[in-house]
């Protein structure tokens, strides 16, 4: 399998987003007023709270940034966080594992980016059963299998992911003035999140009659398999001249078989706004990319999750706005 360093410098992996929203969450101390009935006692200081912050991996530097806001809420906020991840994207029984761990440590909060939309629900219901507070950010778990183990509302932080590939789509769609055909490379699809930025890009692509939509095949989220399922894609098609990824990652990956191919020409988007993505636009090699703040997700997920640790009450959804990266606009 390709390795992300073949065409990714070692350093840029852990380079973060280029447009992160700052918050300013509630300031929390963690030192009680001293006791007065005992003026001779040193001040005892209060439990820190512990929160658990499980994501997908580290592997994808849009967690790399979504672990940075995490951090800063731990910082602002005065909490313990404990950050879990798999190895990969795919690895849906470890992210299993990790709660059941964070349970097991007895924490008062999980704040999760599941890979799954629904396999991760019944350990989630057990989490919740124990006493544990629940936020879920980036991808959404599923009402259905919620509602099915009797699993109660989940607060949720993250973006319309239809509407910001809907804008990347349409960005691709305004492009095709004569026939051309299209591509999608999807995430993982038993992802709500994946699914959301398929059919956006889809609606958007297929709204121009000049267009054709001839593929839709899943990259898994992954750079390597992007590059071998574009490969496969333009075997088959090698008219396509529009190629919508749901995620930078997979961008990069088409875009490195693509450059390699000589077909430099067809146009790519992505999602995610990495560094790397950015540096793809100015070089001309990638068309844009979607900027959805991870870091502003990681730190609203941990100050809802303290929040409904003191009790009180939270918004059931929490958006954070999405823009599209252009050339024009990097100028």
């Amino acid at each position: 399998m390709m390795k992300l360093s073949l065409f990714l410098p070692v350093v840029g992996i852990c380079l973060g987003l280029t447009a992160c929203g700052q918050s300013s969450g509630p300031s929390v101390s963690t030192l009680p007023a001293a006791d007065k009935s005992t003026p001779a006692a040193a001040p005892v200081p209060a439990q820190t709270r512990q929160i658990g912050l499980v994501m997908k991996t580290l592997t994808n530097p849009f967690f790399i940034e979504m672990e940075k806001g995490a951090r800063r809420a731990e910082k602002e906020l005065g909490l313990t966080l404990q950050v879990k991840t798999a190895a990969q994207e795919t690895s849906i029984e470890q992210q299993i594992q990790l709660v059941e761990d964070l349970i097991m440590a007895k924490v008062d909060a999980i704040v999760i980016a599941p890979g799954d939309s629904q396999s991760l629900v019944p350990t989630l219901k057990k989490a919740a059963d124990a006493g544990i507070k629940v936020v879920n950010i980036d991808n959404r778990l599923d009402t259905e299998s919620m509602q099915k183990v009797g699993l109660g509302e989940v607060p949720f932080v993250g973006v319309d992911n239809d509407a910001g590939a809907y804008l990347a789509g349409k960005f691709l769609a305004d492009k095709a003035t004569a026939p051309m055909q299209a591509a999608i490379l999807e995430g993982i699809r038993s992802a709500n999140n994946a699914r959301q930025r398929m059919e956006g890009a889809k609606r958007a692509l297929t709204e121009n009659k000049q267009i054709k939509l001839v593929a839709s095949e899943t990259a898994n989220w992954k750079i390597d398999e992007a590059y071998q399922v574009t490969k496969s894609i333009f075997t088959k098609h090698p008219e396509v001249k529009l190629l919508f990824a749901a995620n930078d990652m997979m961008a990069m990956g088409a875009v490195k078989y693509l450059q390699e191919s000589g077909k430099a020409t067809v146009q790519v988007v992505g999602y995610d706004a990495l560094s790397e993505a950015i540096a793809e636009i100015k070089a001309g090699r990638l068309a844009a990319t979607v900027d959805q703040q991870a870091a502003e997700q990681g730190y609203q997920g941990v100050a809802l999750a303290l929040r409904l640790i003191k009790g009180e009450k939270v918004p059931p959804v929490t958006m954070i706005e999405t823009r599209l990266i252009t050339a024009a606009g990097l100028k």
